[in-house]
């Protein structure tokens, strides 16, 4: 993630501040993840009559059990901090009444281990089994959950019961200040797998001591297996996570759902993302795969790829919007060489704040060369995307909303891509490439898609001199165009139906044929007839239910 900020995102609360902090609910971002848990835990070592027996739902890790209050269990320190990496299989239920399963700290399943030290990662390790319909809230702002190398993660919920990751001020019981949940209210999710990335070279990665760094919070990722199975989340829903830039300065942040060398074995569908402060999904490297994913009103990128990511997507929908904020915000000045770019803001309770920067950010490659030719730059393949812009500048970056961004040698094929921005006022557009994205602009493509845009193309209008010769002075316009394959329809045109996600079949606007996709001779990928994400004429699938699910949702909070 490379992000132009300076100076550290700061979110201050103006009443009950002291209460939330003697609650484990710090919302300071700091370069560790912090742990306030009291320890409740059951343990019933020793124990001649269990104190609670049977009727405990809690989840138990030998000895020790959360504690349950009728409704909800909650886990101390000894049960799951940043002090505590759980080496045994975990599974949480759903509980009653709506329960939720609440951590005051990190859940870390699995060793995380730097194999240049005297440490064996462990390659069948512990599985972390969640059940549908089970709710984790966390009251930490960098409280994660992290799945280390060799451990899983399997998550499956179902359309009617799906498995929700929050804040624990989300519920009213649980929320302590009473202002309610809110972007970077906890730390998210981080796989970390044995995938192929270009932060190793081949040297290390032939050796065994491929062990890149995370951003956010430290832990290790990387190996040479690009099938990895780090297990499985279908049906679930990730809400108010993230955060700003650490000590590491722009771009060591935690995202929503953070994917490390994760491999193909692994599978993420049906996933709503939701006012995430940094990312909604980060890949570096590896090969995993989406479908069915909905990011909304996430601060920074809806999906950005890094490092070397050779994945397939199917099914996005990215919407920027603008939220309220339920405290009080302040937005620092953004300095860039000494000068001012952005002064200081301070945004009271209740006020409109723009969220987004691009749909997609896509960068090729940490490193390049001999050294890392095992690694090469990310190269996916993507069909049927929605990316729905605004004219707003991101709250914490002070970055256009755009749909893609272009950069540091990226490859890649789209197919049945849709683009909207339909307000340009503020100068903001839907496509822009840096130098280094120009790199290998020959080996990046649209088939089948529509650019519905106000304004298309960001700074100059032709390729530069870093872009392959054939291509040098050529209009970005006609690279679009692919002779036809595309088409740019404006920012006035008919593209979505008055729900505001679903593909208009019927717009006389949109008068490419849909790719069916079958020329890619890959059971991945389903047959399509429509251009975007969803179309108008699926409202019985599951898909459909859940985009609209989503939307809705994200509309009204």
């Amino acid at each position: 993630m490379q992000i132009k900020l300076k100076q550290i995102f700061q979110v201050s609360i103006v009443a009950g501040a002291l209460a939330l902090a003697g609650c484990g609910g710090d919302i300071n971002v700091t370069p560790t993840v912090n742990d306030n848990s009291i320890d409740n835990s059951t343990n019933n070592s020793g124990n001649t009559t269990p104190p609670v027996g049977d009727t405990n739902p809690c989840a138990t890790r030998g000895d020790l059990q959360g504690a349950f209050d009728g409704q909800d269990c909650s886990y101390s320190a000894a049960f799951a901090s940043k002090n505590v990496e759980v080496t045994e299989d975990l599974t949480f239920a759903e509980l009653e009444s709506d329960g939720v399963h609440v951590f005051s700290g990190a859940l870390l399943i699995g060793k995380d281990c730097n194999t240049t030290t005297s440490c064996t990662v462990a390659a069948n390790g512990p599985t972390l089994t969640i059940a549908a319909g089970a709710n984790l809230a966390f009251d930490s702002g960098e409280a994660i959950i992290r799945v280390a190398r060799g451990a899983k993660i399997n998550a499956v919920g179902t359309i009617d019961k799906p498995i929700n990751f929050t804040s624990t001020n989300a519920y009213d019981r649980l929320d302590v200040v009473g202002d309610g949940p809110q972007f970077a209210d906890w730390g998210g999710i981080i796989i970390n797998g044995f995938g192929i990335t270009n932060q190793c070279t081949d040297v290390s990665r032939d050796a065994g001591t491929c062990n890149a760094p995370t951003e956010g919070v430290l832990s290790h990722f990387g190996g040479n297996d690009n099938t990895d199975n780090s297990g499985t989340i279908q049906y679930a829903k990730i809400w108010y996570a993230g955060s700003g830039p650490k000590t590491g300065g722009a771009g060591d942040d935690l995202n929503s759902l953070t994917l490390n060398g994760v491999g193909s074995g692994t599978s993420f569908d049906y996933i709503h993302i939701h006012q995430g402060f940094d990312d909604g999904i980060e890949f570096f490297g590896g090969a995993a795969t989406l479908k069915h994913i909905v990011v909304t009103d996430t601060q920074d990128d809806g999906i950005d790829i890094d490092g070397g990511w050779q994945g397939k997507a199917q099914f996005i929908v990215v919407k920027h919007g603008t939220v309220k904020s339920k405290k009080e915000v302040i937005s620092p000045a953004i300095v860039e060489n000494g000068v001012e770019e952005k002064p200081e803001e301070i945004f009271p309770a209740g006020t409109p704040l723009f969220m987004g920067n691009n749909g997609f950010e896509t960068d090729g490659e940490k490193n390049s060369g001999a050294e890392y030719s095992q690694a090469p730059a990310s190269n996916p393949i993507i069909a049927n995307v929605t990316v729905i812009t605004t004219d707003g500048k991101s709250l914490r970056d002070g970055d256009p909303s755009q749909a893609f961004k272009f950069d540091d040698a990226i490859k890649g094929m789209y197919y049945n891509v849709l683009m909207v921005k339909n307000d340009g006022t503020n100068g903001t557009d839907c496509v822009q490439f840096k130098s280094d994205g120009e790199k290998n602009a020959d080996t990046l493509s649209f088939t089948s898609s529509a650019m519905a845009c106000i304004n298309e193309f960001k700074g100059d209008s032709v390729f530069g001199s870093k872009a392959p010769v054939a291509l040098q002075g050529t209009a970005k316009t006609d690279w679009f165009d692919n002779s036809g394959a595309n088409e740019r329809i404006g920012g006035n045109a008919s593209v979505l139906v008055a729900n505001g996600f679903a593909t208009n079949t019927s717009s006389t606007d949109i008068t490419v044929t849909a790719n069916d996709l079958s020329s890619l001779n890959d059971s991945f990928f389903e047959t399509v007839s429509h251009v975007g994400a969803v179309s108008d004429q699926d409202t019985g699938s599951d898909w459909y239910k859940w985009v609209e699910t989503a939307i809705t949702a994200a509309d009204l909070d």
